[in-house]
């Protein structure tokens, strides 16, 4: 039998067993190699000292060098790394923000301000002319008048209720007035509403919140252009025989006619309630017999038309009127509401010294 204290017949069982020779050589010597199951590679704040400097543990710390450093403990919390560099932009950051701060300035709405007016570029663009950069520029080119006088320069505030100003010598509306123009079908009473259940003037503007009125009459059976608008002083305006503003239709009449028919109506044509005169008149179209004719006048009696045409013996089948004032029907279908432009309700502005 082999004896077990042979050094050839231990085997590896006995290597690392109490009491070998090699075990008590290894622990008077150099401290040991650890083996890998052993060595640690935490690099965080708890790291050993003596814990490896290279290998896994150098490579999490971003290497020997250049690498972050490594965090901070701060109020018991673990603050990621800063480089030196970061820390010193955002301390130039907060220099040039901070340093030499000026006083808050107050908002220029400041209490009172409306006592003072608005801004007219506000006030043009709230009127439709567009963008306030827009109405700056009307403002430098010299196009915009206040109380009679050239404005030159921007920032002049106005009272919108008192002060008077135009745009290329035309009025602007700057209230909240509404102006439209509607082609008016046959049949439609010109009124604003009917107690007899009629369609009238009003079926067209339900929608409006502002309540509108009509400007003149139309008789219920002729077509065209009537005005309507809550502007109560252009209104009375427009229809008042002293400013004369003209009214221009097309009648249908069955002729043949005279070719002194245009000059017996510019010389007066006798009524039941006086004379009356027309501004302009001329054939527009003939067909055979049937004539398209224009009639122009600034008079506003019930009726003035047909009844004119049909004492001087041309009784008319059908007519429209295509202009009221500087107002023109144009292409405007049969019974479409528009909206006046700002050009237009300058020009009818214009018409009655307004």
């Amino acid at each position: 039998m082999r004896s077990s204290g042979s050094g050839k017949s231990g085997g590896r069982g006995n290597y690392r067993g109490a009491g070998n020779d090699r075990d008590q050589k290894q622990g008077q010597g150099r401290p040991r190699k650890p083996r890998p199951e052993e060595r640690r590679y935490d690099v965080g704040p708890g790291a050993s000292q003596g814990g490896p400097k290279s290998g896994r543990g150098a490579s999490a710390r971003g290497g020997a060098k250049g690498g972050p450093r490594q965090s901070e403990q701060r109020g018991g919390r673990t603050a990621p790394a800063r480089s030196r560099e970061y820390e010193a932009r955002a301390e130039e950051r907060n220099r040039a923000r901070y340093a030499g701060k000026k006083d808050v300035k107050l908002p220029k709405t400041f209490p009172g301000a409306e006592q003072e007016g608005e801004r007219l570029q506000k006030v043009l663009a709230r009127a439709g002319y567009g963008s306030r950069r827009a109405c700056e520029e009307l403002i430098d080119q010299a196009r915009v008048e206040v109380d009679g006088e050239i404005v030159t320069e921007q920032g002049l505030r106005v009272d919108p209720e008192k002060a008077e100003i135009k745009v290329d010598g035309l009025t602007v509306a700057t209230q909240s007035y509404q102006f439209f123009s509607l082609n008016k079908p046959a049949g439609v009473v010109s009124t604003m509403e009917d107690p007899e259940g009629r369609q009238c003037l009003g079926d067209y503007v339900t929608n409006r919140e502002t309540r509108l009125f009509h400007v003149g009459r139309l008789d219920t059976e002729t077509e065209g252009v009537i005005l309507l608008t809550n502007h109560g002083e252009l209104a009375h305006r427009l229809t008042h025989p002293k400013y004369g503003v003209r009214k221009t239709y097309l009648a249908h009449i069955v002729g043949p006619i005279p070719r002194d028919l245009g000059k017996r109506l510019k010389d007066g044509i006798q009524l039941e309630d006086g004379y009356a005169r027309a501004d302009h008149f001329r054939v527009v179209e003939q067909t055979g017999k049937n004539y398209l004719v224009e009639v122009t006048l600034h008079e506003g009696r019930k009726h003035i038309v047909r009844r004119m045409l049909a004492e001087a013996g041309f009784p008319v089948d059908k007519l429209v009127r295509t202009a009221f004032g500087p107002i023109t029907l144009g292409d405007q279908k049969s019974g479409w509401l528009r909206r006046l432009s700002n050009t237009e309700v300058g020009m009818l502005m214009q018409e009655v010294d307004l």
